[in-house]
């Protein structure tokens, strides 16, 4: 049999977020609020920045106020990226924050697709 017209373009797989986070996630950015979760077992506090698919996985960039340390000496505080997989118990809190807080951390990700980030 002879296959007729062009031939199909292959594009990556969308990653369609189905995951329970994503509704909390899409609300936080949207209005800049801050949320509370656990992550790996641990509580955390962040701003959430950017919300997408990075290399595949479904993923949060975020602005830790709160949670562990990662090693002594280093600040609690900073960008964390987050395998969204891996957050339970998302809580949108009322506290809000400013938001962008600057392009700096966007120079070293690249993401395949976007479904929040902070205006």
């Amino acid at each position: 049999m002879t296959r007729r017209g062009p031939s199909p373009l292959k594009r990556p797989p969308v990653v369609v977020p189905s995951h329970q986070n994503d509704e909390p996630l899409r609300l936080a950015i949207a209005s800049k609020r801050v949320i509370q979760f656990r992550y790996n077992g641990s509580p955390r506090v962040a701003e959430p920045h950017d919300y997408g698919v990075q290399k595949g996985i479904v993923k949060l960039l975020a602005y830790q106020l709160r949670g562990p340390v990662r090693a002594p000496g280093k600040d609690v505080t900073g960008w964390r990226l987050f395998h969204v997989s891996r957050i339970e118990e998302c809580v949108v809190l009322e506290e809000t924050f400013a938001g962008s807080r600057g392009q700096y951390h966007l120079n070293h990700l690249t993401w395949d697709v976007v479904y929040a980030r902070v205006e």
